[in-house]
């Protein structure tokens, strides 16, 4: 989807692309044509799961032709917080047959001995992801409220789907406040951190004691900002990086995009969405779409959620590289963020405290 890396300076990888006769056989066998990978690439990103582009060749059945698609699998070390293939191969169905814009999903494999883990596999979508290279977007005052809409009416969609819809039995319908399983799953991943961490953990018993009541429970992305989605220019293409979907409540999804975290330094007001347009773009064309009604206080309690969310896993994927697993400094930097974000959760929650003492 964006550049692919250096083999000298990635981690250990689950697939080999060197060896793809076990994959060919497996792909031949499900799609009904003689599949032959052509070339395989590591792309960039993926922290928690690999993704590789791979171009194949299909001769007979219904994939026929040349294509390039696009694998992920699990990385390494796998995230507790994260989906398994098979989940999120279902939720890329759902999304995909309720109109969002996602890369097509193709198949899915629960058999780890293929590659060494179960993967899926869908359309490779070509374009700009890279979060800090959208931000500063020479023309981006030009395109980016515009663009914070289009995301706001993709949401709406997502939000759409509801467990009532009976496609993603294999997601857990919360039993209990949404933000209250969020807070739990949180600090059941935190007490597996290499060190305490007083800050976060006053946030999440903050989080817990606050947690708001949740009218509708809708699916969820989990994981909704700049950096997840694909540009073809300045157009939006796709959708991308489903492993942390879920049932929940959709603010999570908007508290989320418009966090300061996800902003990567772009903290004009006119730029908070996603650090790319404004919130009045976002919500408005959010609205407009069949979305809930959006109160600001409550998006600012999802804003502290997300900035302490963010902390967990930057801890986690600090301590990936800590345990001496895997040695790549994109993690040893990721665990290095979890200060800041701790920082934003308790100023979220001072500011949100002083503006109930005024009311």
């Amino acid at each position: 989807m964006t550049d692919t890396l250096d083999p000298k300076q990635v981690r250990q990888r689950t697939f080999d692309p060197s060896k793809t006769g076990g994959l060919n056989a497996w792909l031949s066998q499900t799609l009904g044509g003689a599949v032959t990978i052509t070339a395989a690439a590591l792309l960039g990103g993926g922290a928690v799961q690999e993704n590789w582009r791979l171009d194949v060749t299909v001769d007979g059945g219904p994939h026929t032709g040349a294509h390039a698609w696009l694998m992920r699998t699990d990385a390494a070390q796998r995230l507790a917080l994260s989906l398994d293939r098979e989940a999120e191969f279902a939720v890329l169905v759902a999304a995909h047959a309720a109109g969002v814009l996602v890369a097509a999903p193709i198949v899915r494999c629960v058999d780890a001995s293929v590659i060494g883990r179960p993967f899926l596999i869908q359309a490779f979508v070509a374009g700009q992801a890279q979060a800090r290279q959208i931000v500063r977007h020479p023309e981006l005052a030009n395109f980016g409220d515009r663009l914070a809409g289009v995301l706001g009416q993709a949401l709406a969609k997502i939000h759409a789907v509801t467990p009532m819809d009976g496609r993603l039995s294999v997601l857990p319908i919360p039993m209990q406040s949404p933000a209250k399983v969020l807070v739990a799953g949180l600090k059941a991943a935190l007490a597996d951190a290499s060190q305490h961490r007083p800050a976060l953990e006053y946030s999440l018993a903050w989080l817990d004691t606050h947690a708001p009541a949740t009218p509708r429970i809708t699916l969820v992305h989990g994981d909704y900002r700049t950096g997840n989605y694909m540009l073809d220019g300045t157009k939006l293409a796709a959708i991308l990086d489903w492993e942390f979907a879920h049932w929940g409540d959709p603010l999570e999804d908007i508290g989320w995009l418009c966090a300061r975290c996800w902003r990567f330094g772009n903290d004009e007001q006119s730029q908070e969405a996603g650090g790319i347009g404004s919130r009045r773009a976002f919500y408005e064309a959010y609205q407009k779409a069949g979305g809930e009604k959006i109160n600001e206080q409550s998006i600012a309690y999802w804003e502290v959620m997300a900035a302490a969310k963010w902390a967990v896993i930057a801890i986690l994927q600090g301590d990936r590289y800590l345990s001496g697993g895997e040695t790549a400094i994109e993690l040893a930097l990721t665990g290095l963020m979890a200060p800041e974000m701790e920082f934003d959760a308790l100023d979220g929650i001072a500011a949100i405290d002083a503006a109930r003492a005024k009311s």
